[in-house]
């Protein structure tokens, strides 16, 4: 294929794919406000819904505005040839092959998110706070963003050079190998998140004996988990929105719940809470989710050893020789319509998994106590009651709240 028909295929993927995603979002904000459900009615009121629906359109409006900025920078470097001009200057330097990827991609990551360090700000310190959700301090923000840079630099990078060494040793052929190695890599994330890298960034607490503890360990017995380590984040550092998760198999499983979400629910609440957690367990979402990501992973590499010696990719981004991180860049823009794909069914498998695991947490504890929670954490965080079916159909990897509590009521 032509490199100027390379080139505007390009600038048609991303445009198109910007045009989507903003008109979805569109839809769903330009929803009317409606009245306050009946089984909302103690924990929502008129000017709480209406304050939701200002929160969202905020949101939306902000999303717009940095939305269009990346678009239109991307845009410019792809027009005006500027990925292949950093290539070039790069190569001034008389880098290899190895030092000048990692170095190209490593100016793209930082130059990108010191970008966007401005609007982060603004978003954490101008509608979070006045919103009421922000806790975090100037200090932390930016210890954060030091920290992010760091683990990019140790993570990114490493497998980075094994991405590329592989591809100028063996080949197209290197996909398969560099999938076995990914694979390994998110099993040991999964395995290891929350006692290697969550603690640089949060600290956890072992829960306190009592009757709170009691009552969950009694409940892990009674369905057949084995349950050690509950532990609770102090995700109040951040913010005041609430969560909790579920990390690591056999020995290092471990349920994650914020603070938050202990000075917003009563102790029932938060045992059906982690009932919901233990059944993606019992019903095998985690060991499934891992295999969808695997395999998507494998689908992902298979496609970029298709194109990763294309010179075409390289000069329709303005390079003036084949070059790997070009044709990597490339690839990635080619891949966006395919990956949207893969997000929506992955959603739809997501929300069958959230559905499954409040049918587990009614059968085996009770449905009420989560129906509880589930309206105190939609409200508390002035999510939307009633998005629309096509934003949920592409967006959501959670059922709209509405559905949940038809189920569980």
């Amino acid at each position: 294929m032509d490199q100027e028909i390379i080139k505007y295929l390009l600038m048609g993927i991303i445009t198109l794919t910007f045009i989507f995603d903003k008109t979805i979002n569109y839809l769903n904000i330009s929803r009317k406000i409606g009245d306050v459900p009946q089984t909302l009615d103690q924990y929502l009121s008129p000017d709480k819904l209406k304050e939701s629906k200002k929160y969202q359109q905020t949101n939306y409006t902000f999303g717009l505005f940095t939305g269009g900025f990346s678009f239109i920078l991307t845009l410019i470097f792809i027009a005006f040839g500027f990925f292949g001009y950093l290539d070039e200057c790069l190569r001034q330097f008389g880098l290899s092959h190895i030092p000048l990827s990692i170095v190209y991609f490593g100016i793209l990551f930082i130059g990108s998110d010191i970008l966007s360090i401005p609007f982060d700000y603004y978003h954490t310190f101008k509608i979070e706070e006045d919103f009421g959700f922000n806790k975090t301090t100037v200090k932390t923000f930016f210890a954060d963003k030091i920290k992010g840079y760091l683990l990019s630099i140790i993570v990114g990078g490493t497998l980075l050079f094994v991405l590329v060494w592989l591809i100028l040793e063996i080949g197209r052929d290197f996909w398969w190998i560099f999938w076995i190695i990914a694979a390994l890599f998110m099993v040991f994330v999964n395995m290891f998140y929350s006692g290697l890298i969550l603690p640089l960034f949060n600290k956890l607490t072992p829960l306190e004996e009592g009757e709170l503890k009691n009552t969950i360990m009694a409940y892990a017995r009674s369905v057949g988990f084995p349950l050690e380590n509950v532990f609770i984040m102090d995700g109040s550092k951040r913010s005041s929105k609430a969560n909790a998760f579920f990390s690591g198999f056999g020995k290092r499983k471990k349920v994650v719940l914020f603070d938050t979400l202990l000075e917003q629910h009563t102790p029932e609440e938060l045992v059906a809470v982690l009932a919901h957690e233990i059944g993606h367990f019992k019903k095998g979402h985690i060991r499934t989710g891992m295999i969808t990501g695997i395999l998507q992973t494998g689908i992902m590499l298979y496609i970029l050893s298709l194109f990763i010696f294309s010179e075409q990719i390289s000069y329709a981004l303005g390079g003036n020789q084949m070059a790997i991180h070009l044709n990597i860049i490339g690839f990635t823009m080619l891949f966006s319509p395919i990956s949207t794909v893969l997000g929506i069914l992955m959603n739809y498998l997501s929300r069958k998994n959230e559905f499954e695991a409040d049918a587990f947490a009614k059968s085996t504890y009770a449905g009420q106590p989560l129906a509880e929670a589930l309206k105190t954490l939609s409200v508390k965080t002035l999510s939307n009651i009633d998005p629309h079916p096509l934003y949920v159909f592409v967006n959501y990897s959670h059922p709209p709240l509405m559905s949940r509590l038809k189920r569980l009521e």
